[in-house]
């Protein structure tokens, strides 16, 4: 497998191994806090999709922006928000990167290009989209990454921001994370067609299905997509297949739509962190003992998230 890592360093793929498990910890840890009633509100985790983020940040400059839906936390890390500043926004602090008006679902970070994350289905495609208008309008050489659920490849707002892009050659990379369900229902028995990748190449678009827990895998199909709208070949939809652990939202029973065997094969045989770490081991990458004290440092930095958004000020009342 080694083969896989050609023209990665050490640094670079132990760097995005430790993000991965630094979402996976910061989601475990702010579900929790939600269930105990320190954040508000809820969170939506992305337990298990932590490679969709990290393998897409790998390939951006800091030009280079991402537009995120509800299930946002692991795209804002990815990014280069910081769980300092992530955790205060979802207790509601000034400290927060939306300084406490947010909340889970609102997130920004304009200084790492992180344009903002929403709770309305599909509408972080066309935030991508004005941004990679921008882009071409000034004939700037970077590109607009939006991530958004499989519940939103059936809203309207989608296909006619997809549309626009294919239609002008816009610098739009569209990113569906197809964790097999939107909320409860199954997306297959809701999607005409059959097949998300059809629909977005009937928009002329350049559109590939990718296995979204195979870090290396995304990292070079948003490579190809980017480099592709850099030359100024238009738009790319990807499909990443993926998987969320946990429920649509904090505290959720999922055993009335999906079975413990489901859930255990993707933990047990597909898990992106899992993955990575064996293709970095087995390179001669991770040496033993690394990956345990990688989870340590992560650790530490979500405990010390937490006492930070704790210590943190409430916002000024207006």
């Amino acid at each position: 497998m080694s083969n896989e890592l050609d023209g990665i360093s050490d640094e670079e793929g132990r760097s995005w191994l430790r993000t991965m498990m630094l979402i996976r910890r910061f989601e475990e840890r702010a579900e929790q806090l939600t269930t105990r009633g320190k954040v508000p509100g809820g969170v939506h985790p992305a337990v298990g999709q932590e490679a969709t983020a990290v393998g897409v940040a790998s390939v951006l400059t800091l030009e280079d922006t991402v537009s995120a839906p509800h299930r946002g936390h692991h795209h804002a890390i990815a990014k280069g928000i910081t769980a300092n500043g992530l955790m205060a926004e979802l207790y509601g602090k000034s400290t927060g990167v939306s300084h406490g008006r947010g909340g889970s679902m609102h997130l920004a970070g304009f200084e790492v290009g992180f344009i903002g994350s929403n709770g309305i289905v599909g509408a972080s495609v066309g935030i991508a989209l004005g941004d990679s208008f921008a882009a071409h309008f000034r004939n700037q050489a970077r590109c607009a990454f939006a991530f958004f659920g499989d519940g939103g490849i059936n809203t309207g707002r989608t296909w006619e921001s997809m549309n626009l892009a294919a239609a002008w050659k816009l610098p739009l990379i569209a990113v569906c994370e197809n964790n097999l369900y939107a909320v409860e229902t199954p997306t297959a028995s809701v999607t005409g067609g059959g097949s998300m990748v059809r629909r977005a190449e009937g928009f002329g678009m350049t559109s590939v299905s990718v296995d979204g827990q195979d870090l290396l895998e995304v990292r070079a199909v948003a490579a190809a997509a980017r480099q592709r709208a850099i030359d100024g070949d238009g738009p790319t939809f990807i499909e990443a297949r993926t998987y969320r652990y946990s429920g649509h939202g904090s505290g959720e029973a999922v055993g009335s739509y999906r079975t413990p065997e489901e859930v255990a094969e993707w933990r047990s045989s597909r898990d992106p962190i899992e993955r990575f770490a064996a293709v970095l081991a087995q390179a001669g990458r991770l040496k033993d003992g690394e990956l345990a004290a990688l989870d340590a440092e992560v650790v530490a930095e979500v405990d010390e998230a937490v006492r930070f958004a704790e210590d943190s000020p409430w916002p000024e009342s207006v």
